[in-house]
């Protein structure tokens, strides 16, 4: 925490070392999510996340993404969570209610259980943008969950 005219700052750490975290990935649209798979484990294995610190459950699609979150916080077990997923735009209504009520969920147990979730599940027009986007948004998001994790730490950390 760094100290700036009286008042404290907590510094953003990207260090993983010693964080146990939990992916929860949609099997809707299946290369995508695979991609955003791929590059969150390993850019949280960059970071410094152990593999045998990490856990991974998949589900059927975007809207099964907020009730294996909740098991996954209720053990206890984890530092941070990892949602990914990929809503691509069809031709119905759909879309906007997978994509809404998949984020609202996430929040919701993120908010419910204080275990920070990393929001990866990307909402694209079309396929191309998707695959534009999987493995920047799957190493971004292994990147927000250690840093939210640290930084609930270090708030913890600083209340003690």
């Amino acid at each position: 925490m760094a100290h700036v005219d009286d008042i404290y700052e907590i510094e953003p750490d990207l260090s993983g070392e010693g964080l146990t975290v939990g992916v929860v990935v949609s099997r809707f649209n299946q290369p995508v999510c695979e991609a955003l798979l791929a590059a969150c484990l390993a850019e949280l294995e960059r970071l410094g996340v152990s593999r045998d610190d990490m856990s991974v459950v998949s589900v059927p699609g975007a809207l099964e993404i907020p009730p294996a979150l909740r098991k996954l916080a209720g053990t206890g077990q984890f530092r941070a969570l990892v949602a990914l997923g990929a809503v691509i735009r069809g031709e119905t209504y759909h879309f906007e209610v997978v994509s809404d009520q998949s984020a609202q969920g996430i929040m919701r147990v993120q908010l419910d259980s204080g275990v920070p979730i990393a929001n990866g599940v990307l909402t694209t027009e079309n396929d191309e943008q998707a695959e534009a986007r999987m493995h920047v948004k799957g190493a971004e998001a292994a990147r927000v969950a250690v840093e939210m994790a640290n930084l609930f730490q270090a708030i913890e950390d600083e209340r003690d």
